[in-house]
């Protein structure tokens, strides 16, 4: 057991599947000699040269496609597109390449292709470079989307993405990245799309995904001071969901409240609402409820972007209205 940076345990997953199999190698803008623009790939390129771990040209679809077209001859490319915003510019190699080449050849084209695209709302990068755009790539049938929000989990889903014959998304939050914890590298790693539960509750459930999930928790040491027992599930998986892990714990707390940075308007937190209210419907003791980014570009102002998504103050107090007169909080 060791204590890891994010990008650490990343690092170490991708070196690891690098020295496990050939067939792998990485490619991107700045994966070589620079080493990463999150240090990702720190150290990989003189360990495993040019050939393995290749500087691209700025030019996301381009690469991609490269990825893709790799990956139907049966070799295991991890391309880092360097933000999930400049991923707008591969969506014809991600989405009618990737996502259908496998479907539409009726299986005879392998696409073990993993796509790593840091994302979210950092430190004041403007609204072309704070976007959210799971709930687009969640849309796309043939696609696989992981959101590791722990190192333990960065280690593990990457590792089991790189090794799938699927397409896979893991998309990495930018503010994670010096983020600390505990690695197991030996041991037994969940499915890649199971849900965790962090954190039992007996007086609603939180469910939540990457950066989220650490302001989540921070929310329910809050209501604990307050005799509020929240419990918090990690979804760990956008694409597929967990939906049974999410559902017994919605079932045995009889409320629901869903947390995401995106915008609320047709985000990821809309189907997981949609869904659970269909599965757990005569249980629920109220109406789901929504934390969610404001439907606006992401201000470049410190204190207007802060206040464009959620805090662990607007969790708790969504949690307290959740509850509301039966723990003595008004609606």
């Amino acid at each position: 057991m060791s204590e890891w940076l994010y990008w650490q345990a990343l690092n170490r997953a991708l070196d690891a599947e690098l020295a496990a199999d050939d067939s792998v190698f990485t490619l991107g803008e700045d994966v070589g000699l620079y080493g990463g623009t999150y240090r990702v790939t720190e150290g990989l390129l003189a360990k495993y040269g040019e050939w393995r771990v290749r500087d691209t040209p700025i030019s996301e679809n381009s690469f991609t496609g490269l990825g893709v077209g790799a990956a139907m001859l049966g070799l295991r490319p991890v391309v880092e597109i360097m933000t999930v915003n400049f991923a707008l510019l591969a969506m014809d190699a991600i989405v009618n390449m990737a996502a259908k080449i496998p479907f539409m050849s009726g299986g005879q084209f392998p696409m073990g292709l993993t796509l790593r695209m840091p994302g979210g709302v950092a430190k004041q990068l403007g609204a072309q470079h704070s976007q959210r755009l799971e709930a687009m790539f969640m849309g796309v049938p043939g696609l696989r989307m992981v959101v590791p929000s722990t190192p333990q989990d960065a280690y593990w889903q990457l590792r089991q993405a790189i090794r799938s014959d699927d397409p896979v998304i893991v998309l990495e939050h930018e503010l994670l990245y010096f983020s600390k914890g505990e690695v197991d590298e030996g041991a037994s790693a969940p499915p890649i799309h199971q849900a965790l539960l962090r954190r039992e509750g007996r007086d609603l459930t939180c469910i939540a995904y990457s950066r989220m999930v650490q302001l989540t928790l921070l929310a329910a040491e809050e209501l604990a001071k307050e005799g509020i027992e929240m419990a918090v599930i990690d979804l760990r998986s956008l694409s597929p969901i967990d939906w049974k892990t999410c559902a017994d714990s919605v079932n045995s707390t009889h409320r629901c409240l869903i947390v995401e940075e995106d915008c609320q308007f047709a985000g990821a937190g809309a189907e997981l609402a949609a869904t659970l209210q269909e599965q757990c419907f005569y249980l629920l003791d109220a109406p789901i409820g929504r934390v969610a980014g404001l439907p606006i570009p992401t201000p470049f102002n410190g204190d207007l972007e802060a206040a464009s998504i959620p805090r662990v103050e607007d969790i708790v107090q969504a949690a307290r209205k959740q509850l509301g007169q039966s723990k003595g909080v008004s609606r």
